[in-house]
């Protein structure tokens, strides 16, 4: 056995090494991309149902903004904001917060967002 073979047994030996290593890597890149498309399909799915709420608190504030006689009656019936809480995942929530306000005419926005964030439910450890 001389020099030549050594060091071509160490050659073959770095590139299996290289190997293992290249697959260990693409198996965690392939994790991670799973994981971060679960969380982001979960995030956009509760847009979506805050959204929908969202149109269903304008359709409600457009009946009660046309069925009032005056501003105070207005926010007697409907209050000055609203707040809803939709789960995104065991550990995160999506939180929504609203002011109402009080459109001069029907072209008006009904509300304002101030809140549309993602909370953490639990304690990280």
């Amino acid at each position: 056995i001389g020099s030549a073979s050594i060091l071509l047994v160490f050659v073959i030996l770095c590139l299996v090494s290289f190997a293992v290593l290249s697959i260990v890597s693409a198996n965690a890149d392939s994790k991670l991309s799973a994981r971060v498309l679960e969380r982001t399909t979960a995030y956009y799915a509760a847009c979506n149902q805050a959204e929908q709420s969202l149109a269903g608190m304008d359709k409600t504030l457009q009946r009660m903004y046309a069925s009032s006689d005056s501003e105070e009656a207005y926010f007697v019936a409907v209050g000055h904001g609203k707040s809803y809480v939709i789960p995104i995942s065991d550990l995160q929530t999506l939180q929504v917060t609203i002011e109402i306000l009080y459109p001069e005419s029907d072209e008006d926005t009904f509300y304002r967002i101030t809140a549309w964030q993602v909370l953490n439910t639990e304690e990280l450890q």
